[in-house]
Protein backbone atom coordinates (compact mmCIF):
# COMPACT_ATOMS: atom_id res chain seq x y z
CA UNK A 1 0.00 0.00 0.00
CA UNK A 2 0.95 3.68 -0.25
CA UNK A 3 1.65 5.59 2.96
CA UNK A 4 3.30 8.79 4.15
CA UNK A 5 6.52 7.72 5.88
CA UNK A 6 8.62 9.84 8.24
CA UNK A 7 12.36 9.24 7.82
CA UNK A 8 13.96 12.19 9.63
CA UNK A 9 13.06 15.80 10.39
CA UNK A 10 11.76 17.57 7.28
CA UNK A 11 11.93 14.29 5.33
CA UNK A 12 8.53 12.64 4.79
CA UNK A 13 7.69 10.69 1.65
CA UNK A 14 4.77 8.76 0.18
CA UNK A 15 6.13 5.26 -0.37
CA UNK A 16 5.04 1.67 -0.83
CA UNK A 17 5.01 -0.16 2.50
CA UNK A 18 3.72 -3.49 3.77
CA UNK A 19 -0.04 -3.76 4.19
CA UNK A 20 -1.24 -3.89 7.80
CA UNK A 21 -2.57 -7.21 9.07
CA UNK A 22 -4.60 -8.59 11.95
CA UNK A 23 -2.20 -9.21 14.85
CA UNK A 24 -4.66 -9.59 17.73
CA UNK A 25 -8.25 -10.88 17.99
CA UNK A 26 -9.39 -7.35 18.87
CA UNK A 27 -7.87 -5.81 15.73
CA UNK A 28 -9.59 -4.51 12.62
CA UNK A 29 -8.19 -3.36 9.28
CA UNK A 30 -9.77 -0.36 7.59
CA UNK A 31 -9.42 1.11 4.13
CA UNK A 32 -8.69 4.77 4.84
CA UNK A 33 -11.04 7.13 3.01
CA UNK A 34 -9.98 10.42 4.62
CA UNK A 35 -7.07 11.49 6.77
CA UNK A 36 -5.63 14.83 7.85
CA UNK A 37 -2.39 16.52 8.77
CA UNK A 38 -2.43 17.79 12.35
CA UNK A 39 -0.32 20.48 13.96
CA UNK A 40 0.93 17.75 16.30
CA UNK A 41 2.38 15.94 13.28
CA UNK A 42 4.61 18.96 12.79
CA UNK A 43 6.24 18.32 16.17
CA UNK A 44 7.62 15.11 14.67
CA UNK A 45 8.27 16.70 11.28
CA UNK A 46 10.35 19.45 12.93
CA UNK A 47 12.17 17.12 15.31
CA UNK A 48 10.59 18.63 18.43
CA UNK A 49 9.42 15.13 19.39
CA UNK A 50 12.22 12.79 18.28
CA UNK A 51 11.60 9.66 16.25
CA UNK A 52 14.69 7.50 15.57
CA UNK A 53 13.26 5.18 12.91
CA UNK A 54 10.96 5.43 9.91
CA UNK A 55 7.22 5.12 10.57
CA UNK A 56 3.85 5.94 9.01
CA UNK A 57 2.46 9.16 10.45
CA UNK A 58 -1.09 10.30 11.01
CA UNK A 59 -3.57 10.13 13.88
CA UNK A 60 -6.63 11.75 12.28
CA UNK A 61 -8.23 9.19 9.98
CA UNK A 62 -11.37 7.24 9.18
CA UNK A 63 -12.46 4.64 6.69
CA UNK A 64 -14.28 1.44 5.83
CA UNK A 65 -13.76 -1.85 7.65
CA UNK A 66 -12.08 -4.46 5.46
CA UNK A 67 -11.35 -7.21 8.00
CA UNK A 68 -11.93 -7.88 11.70
CA UNK A 69 -10.26 -10.13 14.23
CA UNK A 70 -11.97 -13.10 15.84
CA UNK A 71 -12.74 -11.07 18.99
CA UNK A 72 -14.71 -8.38 17.19
CA UNK A 73 -18.49 -8.66 17.09
CA UNK A 74 -19.55 -5.01 16.92
CA UNK A 75 -18.01 -4.31 13.49
CA UNK A 76 -18.18 -6.05 10.15
CA UNK A 77 -16.71 -5.64 6.68
CA UNK A 78 -18.20 -2.57 5.00
CA UNK A 79 -18.90 -0.57 8.17
CA UNK A 80 -17.75 3.04 7.95
CA UNK A 81 -15.95 4.21 11.08
CA UNK A 82 -14.14 7.18 12.58
CA UNK A 83 -11.13 6.37 14.79
CA UNK A 84 -10.12 8.29 17.98
CA UNK A 85 -6.41 9.09 18.05
CA UNK A 86 -5.68 7.57 21.51
CA UNK A 87 -5.17 3.79 21.46
CA UNK A 88 -7.04 2.49 24.49
CA UNK A 89 -8.13 -0.94 25.65
CA UNK A 90 -11.36 0.11 27.38
CA UNK A 91 -10.84 -2.13 30.42
CA UNK A 92 -7.72 -1.13 32.39
CA UNK A 93 -7.56 1.00 35.55
CA UNK A 94 -7.48 4.30 33.65
CA UNK A 95 -9.89 3.34 30.87
CA UNK A 96 -12.36 2.42 33.61
CA UNK A 97 -11.93 6.02 34.84
CA UNK A 98 -12.73 7.34 31.33
CA UNK A 99 -9.11 8.44 30.85
CA UNK A 100 -8.23 6.73 27.56
CA UNK A 101 -5.03 8.72 26.95
CA UNK A 102 -3.62 7.10 30.09
CA UNK A 103 -4.44 3.52 29.05
CA UNK A 104 -1.94 1.18 30.70
CA UNK A 105 -2.37 -1.60 28.12
CA UNK A 106 -1.56 0.05 24.79
CA UNK A 107 1.97 1.44 25.18
CA UNK A 108 4.09 -1.60 25.97
CA UNK A 109 7.47 0.06 25.53
CA UNK A 110 7.53 3.28 27.55
CA UNK A 111 4.33 3.43 29.63
CA UNK A 112 4.58 4.24 33.32
CA UNK A 113 3.73 6.63 36.14
CA UNK A 114 6.71 8.95 35.74
CA UNK A 115 5.73 11.07 32.74
CA UNK A 116 9.45 11.62 32.07
CA UNK A 117 9.02 11.80 28.32
CA UNK A 118 12.30 13.68 27.86
CA UNK A 119 14.19 10.52 28.81
CA UNK A 120 11.56 8.20 27.27
CA UNK A 121 10.46 6.88 30.65
CA UNK A 122 6.89 6.64 31.82
CA UNK A 123 4.88 8.04 28.90
CA UNK A 124 1.12 7.76 28.63
CA UNK A 125 -1.01 5.48 26.50
CA UNK A 126 -0.23 4.85 22.84
CA UNK A 127 -1.25 7.16 20.00
CA UNK A 128 -1.55 6.35 16.30
CA UNK A 129 1.44 7.45 14.24
CA UNK A 130 3.05 9.40 17.06
CA UNK A 131 6.60 8.11 17.62
CA UNK A 132 8.05 5.17 19.51
CA UNK A 133 7.57 7.11 22.74
CA UNK A 134 3.82 6.65 22.34
CA UNK A 135 3.72 3.05 21.22
CA UNK A 136 5.46 3.09 17.86
CA UNK A 137 2.30 2.14 15.95
CA UNK A 138 1.89 3.16 12.33
CA UNK A 139 -0.69 5.84 11.70
CA UNK A 140 -3.43 6.51 9.19
CA UNK A 141 -1.88 8.71 6.51
CA UNK A 142 -2.04 5.63 4.35
CA UNK A 143 -4.33 3.55 2.18
CA UNK A 144 -4.99 1.05 4.99
CA UNK A 145 -4.59 1.07 8.77
CA UNK A 146 -4.63 -1.43 11.59
CA UNK A 147 -7.04 -0.48 14.39
CA UNK A 148 -6.29 -1.84 17.85
CA UNK A 149 -9.04 -2.57 20.40
CA UNK A 150 -11.57 -2.16 17.59
CA UNK A 151 -14.40 -3.31 19.87
CA UNK A 152 -13.90 -0.19 22.02
CA UNK A 153 -12.69 2.90 20.17
CA UNK A 154 -14.01 3.19 16.58
CA UNK A 155 -17.46 4.65 16.09
CA UNK A 156 -19.77 3.84 13.20
CA UNK A 157 -20.63 6.86 11.07
CA UNK A 158 -24.26 7.53 10.12
CA UNK A 159 -24.90 7.23 6.37
CA UNK A 160 -26.24 10.78 6.18
CA UNK A 161 -22.88 12.31 7.21
CA UNK A 162 -19.94 12.81 4.88
CA UNK A 163 -16.35 12.01 5.79
CA UNK A 164 -15.45 15.66 6.19
CA UNK A 165 -18.37 16.30 8.52
CA UNK A 166 -17.05 13.76 11.03
CA UNK A 167 -13.31 13.37 10.33
CA UNK A 168 -12.34 15.84 13.03
CA UNK A 169 -14.03 13.78 15.72
CA UNK A 170 -10.75 11.86 15.63
CA UNK A 171 -8.84 14.64 17.40
CA UNK A 172 -9.25 18.37 16.90
CA UNK A 173 -12.92 18.78 17.87
CA UNK A 174 -12.64 16.61 21.02
CA UNK A 175 -9.39 18.45 21.81
CA UNK A 176 -11.04 21.84 21.50
CA UNK A 177 -13.99 20.52 23.49
CA UNK A 178 -11.64 19.28 26.22
CA UNK A 179 -10.14 22.74 26.58
CA UNK A 180 -13.56 24.18 27.34
CA UNK A 181 -14.96 21.25 29.33
CA UNK A 182 -11.95 21.29 31.67
CA UNK A 183 -12.57 24.98 32.39
CA UNK A 184 -16.01 24.21 33.86
CA UNK A 185 -18.06 26.97 32.24
CA UNK A 186 -21.31 27.85 33.97
CA UNK A 187 -22.55 30.26 31.30
CA UNK A 188 -21.79 33.80 30.23
CA UNK A 189 -18.00 33.66 30.59
CA UNK A 190 -15.44 35.47 28.47
CA UNK A 191 -13.21 32.87 26.85
CA UNK A 192 -9.95 33.78 25.12
CA UNK A 193 -8.31 31.19 22.88
CA UNK A 194 -4.65 31.74 22.06
CA UNK A 195 -4.08 30.17 18.65
CA UNK A 196 -6.48 30.26 15.70
CA UNK A 197 -5.30 27.08 14.06
CA UNK A 198 -7.68 24.12 13.73
CA UNK A 199 -7.64 23.19 17.43
CA UNK A 200 -8.05 26.80 18.51
CA UNK A 201 -11.01 27.29 16.20
CA UNK A 202 -12.59 24.09 17.52
CA UNK A 203 -12.13 25.37 21.08
CA UNK A 204 -13.87 28.58 20.06
CA UNK A 205 -16.79 26.64 18.59
CA UNK A 206 -16.93 24.51 21.76
CA UNK A 207 -16.96 27.62 23.95
CA UNK A 208 -20.14 28.86 22.27
CA UNK A 209 -21.72 25.41 22.58
CA UNK A 210 -20.84 25.36 26.29
CA UNK A 211 -22.51 28.71 26.95
CA UNK A 212 -19.74 31.30 26.76
CA UNK A 213 -20.94 34.89 26.63
CA UNK A 214 -17.97 36.19 24.67
CA UNK A 215 -15.26 34.38 22.69
CA UNK A 216 -12.01 35.98 21.52
CA UNK A 217 -9.32 34.46 19.33
CA UNK A 218 -5.66 35.53 19.43
CA UNK A 219 -3.06 34.83 16.73
CA UNK A 220 -0.28 36.51 14.76
CA UNK A 221 -1.35 35.38 11.27
CA UNK A 222 -4.11 37.41 9.56
CA UNK A 223 -5.37 34.48 7.47
CA UNK A 224 -5.94 32.37 10.59
CA UNK A 225 -7.66 35.24 12.37
CA UNK A 226 -9.93 35.66 9.36
CA UNK A 227 -10.73 31.94 9.35
CA UNK A 228 -11.64 32.15 13.06
CA UNK A 229 -13.95 35.09 12.47
CA UNK A 230 -15.68 33.36 9.56
CA UNK A 231 -16.04 29.89 11.05
CA UNK A 232 -16.35 30.51 14.80
CA UNK A 233 -17.91 34.00 14.83
CA UNK A 234 -15.39 35.36 17.32
CA UNK A 235 -13.72 38.66 18.04
CA UNK A 236 -10.02 38.57 17.21
CA UNK A 237 -6.75 40.12 18.35
CA UNK A 238 -3.60 40.19 16.22
CA UNK A 239 -0.83 39.71 18.77
CA UNK A 240 1.77 40.79 16.20
CA UNK A 241 0.30 44.29 16.19
CA UNK A 242 -0.44 44.95 19.85
CA UNK A 243 0.05 43.84 23.44
CA UNK A 244 -2.63 41.13 23.39
CA UNK A 245 -2.71 40.74 27.17
CA UNK A 246 -3.35 44.45 27.70
CA UNK A 247 -6.04 44.45 25.01
CA UNK A 248 -7.76 41.53 26.75
CA UNK A 249 -7.70 43.41 30.04
CA UNK A 250 -9.08 46.52 28.33
CA UNK A 251 -11.90 44.39 26.90
CA UNK A 252 -12.77 42.96 30.33
CA UNK A 253 -12.83 46.06 32.57
CA UNK A 254 -9.26 45.41 33.65
CA UNK A 255 -9.95 41.99 35.16
CA UNK A 256 -8.85 39.62 32.44
CA UNK A 257 -10.71 36.72 30.82
CA UNK A 258 -12.60 34.12 32.81
CA UNK A 259 -10.94 31.38 30.78
CA UNK A 260 -7.78 31.35 28.66
CA UNK A 261 -6.94 28.44 26.38
CA UNK A 262 -3.41 27.68 25.16
CA UNK A 263 -4.00 26.05 21.77
CA UNK A 264 -0.48 26.76 20.53
CA UNK A 265 2.01 24.95 22.78
CA UNK A 266 5.76 24.80 22.43
CA UNK A 267 5.97 25.73 18.74
CA UNK A 268 4.97 29.33 19.31
CA UNK A 269 6.70 31.89 17.12
CA UNK A 270 10.12 32.76 18.60
CA UNK A 271 12.73 35.44 18.08
CA UNK A 272 16.37 34.61 17.39
CA UNK A 273 17.28 35.54 20.97
CA UNK A 274 14.55 33.25 22.35
CA UNK A 275 15.94 30.40 20.25
CA UNK A 276 19.42 31.03 21.64
CA UNK A 277 18.08 30.96 25.19
CA UNK A 278 16.27 27.68 24.42
CA UNK A 279 19.57 26.11 23.35
CA UNK A 280 21.43 27.40 26.42
CA UNK A 281 18.72 26.07 28.75
CA UNK A 282 18.17 22.77 26.86
CA UNK A 283 14.56 23.70 26.17
CA UNK A 284 12.45 22.86 23.14
CA UNK A 285 10.32 25.65 21.80
CA UNK A 286 8.72 28.18 24.08
CA UNK A 287 6.10 28.50 26.79
CA UNK A 288 5.41 32.15 25.95
CA UNK A 289 1.76 31.42 25.07
CA UNK A 290 1.17 29.70 28.40
CA UNK A 291 2.74 32.70 30.12
CA UNK A 292 0.39 34.98 28.18
CA UNK A 293 -2.58 32.88 29.31
CA UNK A 294 -1.52 33.19 32.95
CA UNK A 295 -1.18 36.95 32.47
CA UNK A 296 -4.47 37.42 30.63
CA UNK A 297 -6.75 35.30 32.83
CA UNK A 298 -8.55 36.94 35.73
CA UNK A 299 -7.87 36.11 39.34
CA UNK A 300 -9.63 32.86 40.19
CA UNK A 301 -10.02 32.04 36.50
CA UNK A 302 -9.07 28.94 34.53
CA UNK A 303 -6.27 28.21 32.07
CA UNK A 304 -6.45 25.06 29.97
CA UNK A 305 -3.65 23.77 27.77
CA UNK A 306 -4.22 21.65 24.67
CA UNK A 307 -1.15 22.86 22.79
CA UNK A 308 1.62 20.26 23.08
CA UNK A 309 4.58 20.73 25.42
CA UNK A 310 7.49 18.29 25.45
CA UNK A 311 10.18 20.04 27.46
CA UNK A 312 10.89 21.42 30.93
CA UNK A 313 11.19 25.20 31.13
CA UNK A 314 13.16 27.41 33.49
CA UNK A 315 11.37 30.36 35.06
CA UNK A 316 7.89 28.88 35.00
CA UNK A 317 5.80 31.60 36.75
CA UNK A 318 4.63 29.41 39.60
CA UNK A 319 4.23 32.46 41.82
CA UNK A 320 1.70 33.97 39.40
CA UNK A 321 -0.37 30.78 39.28
CA UNK A 322 -0.37 30.70 43.08
CA UNK A 323 -1.05 34.40 43.69
CA UNK A 324 -3.91 34.58 41.20
CA UNK A 325 -5.48 31.28 42.29
CA UNK A 326 -5.69 29.97 38.75
CA UNK A 327 -7.20 26.59 37.87
CA UNK A 328 -4.72 24.95 35.48
CA UNK A 329 -5.50 21.84 33.44
CA UNK A 330 -4.05 20.33 30.29
CA UNK A 331 -3.17 17.20 28.39
CA UNK A 332 -4.26 14.96 25.54
CA UNK A 333 -7.99 14.92 24.83
CA UNK A 334 -10.13 12.12 26.26
CA UNK A 335 -11.64 11.41 22.86
CA UNK A 336 -13.44 8.18 23.74
CA UNK A 337 -15.16 9.92 26.67
CA UNK A 338 -16.55 12.69 24.48
CA UNK A 339 -16.98 11.24 21.00
CA UNK A 340 -20.56 9.92 21.27
CA UNK A 341 -21.86 13.26 22.56
CA UNK A 342 -19.91 15.16 19.93
CA UNK A 343 -21.11 12.90 17.13
CA UNK A 344 -24.68 13.66 18.21
CA UNK A 345 -23.94 17.40 18.18
CA UNK A 346 -22.56 17.14 14.65
CA UNK A 347 -25.51 15.04 13.46
CA UNK A 348 -27.96 17.55 14.94
CA UNK A 349 -26.38 20.37 12.91
CA UNK A 350 -25.43 22.42 15.98
CA UNK A 351 -21.81 22.64 14.85
CA UNK A 352 -19.98 22.56 11.52
CA UNK A 353 -16.49 21.10 11.50
CA UNK A 354 -15.41 20.97 7.86
CA UNK A 355 -15.24 24.76 7.44
CA UNK A 356 -11.66 24.77 8.78
CA UNK A 357 -10.45 22.79 5.75
CA UNK A 358 -8.30 24.89 3.43
CA UNK A 359 -6.72 22.15 1.29
CA UNK A 360 -8.06 18.84 -0.06
CA UNK A 361 -5.41 16.84 -1.91
CA UNK A 362 -4.54 13.24 -2.81
CA UNK A 363 -2.31 11.31 -0.42
CA UNK A 364 0.37 11.44 -3.10
CA UNK A 365 0.79 15.17 -2.37
CA UNK A 366 1.26 14.72 1.38
CA UNK A 367 4.97 15.55 1.43
CA UNK A 368 4.40 18.86 -0.35
CA UNK A 369 1.50 19.73 1.95
CA UNK A 370 3.59 19.06 5.07
CA UNK A 371 6.05 21.66 3.79
CA UNK A 372 3.33 24.20 3.00
CA UNK A 373 1.52 23.65 6.31
CA UNK A 374 4.75 23.90 8.27
CA UNK A 375 5.79 27.13 6.55
CA UNK A 376 2.28 28.58 6.94
CA UNK A 377 2.09 29.25 3.23
CA UNK A 378 -0.91 29.46 0.89
CA UNK A 379 -3.24 30.39 3.81
CA UNK A 380 -3.02 26.75 4.90
CA UNK A 381 -5.20 26.06 7.94
CA UNK A 382 -6.17 22.38 7.63
CA UNK A 383 -5.17 19.72 5.10
CA UNK A 384 -7.30 16.69 4.29
CA UNK A 385 -5.63 13.87 2.35
CA UNK A 386 -7.54 11.40 0.20
CA UNK A 387 -5.79 8.02 -0.24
Amino acid sequence: MKALVFHKPKDVRVETVEDPRIEDPRDAIIRVTSTAICGSDLHIYNGMVPQPRSMVLGHEFMGVVEEVGSGISNLKKGDRVVVPFPIACGHCHFCAMDLPTHCESSNHNTYGPEGEIIIAKGAGGALYGYTDLYGGYNGGQAEYARIMYADYSPRKVPDNLTDEQVLFLTDIFPTGWSAIDWAGLKGGETVVVFGCGPVGIMAQKAAWLKGAGRVIGVDIYPYRLERARLTANVETINAAECDAVQVIRDMTRGYGADVCVDAVGMEADRSTMEKIVNVLQAEKGSMKVLEACLDAVRRGGAVTVVGVYGSPYDNFPLYKWFDKGIKLMGGQAWVQRYIDELLSIVESGKVKLDDVISHRVPLSEASRMYDIFNKKEDNCVKVVLKP
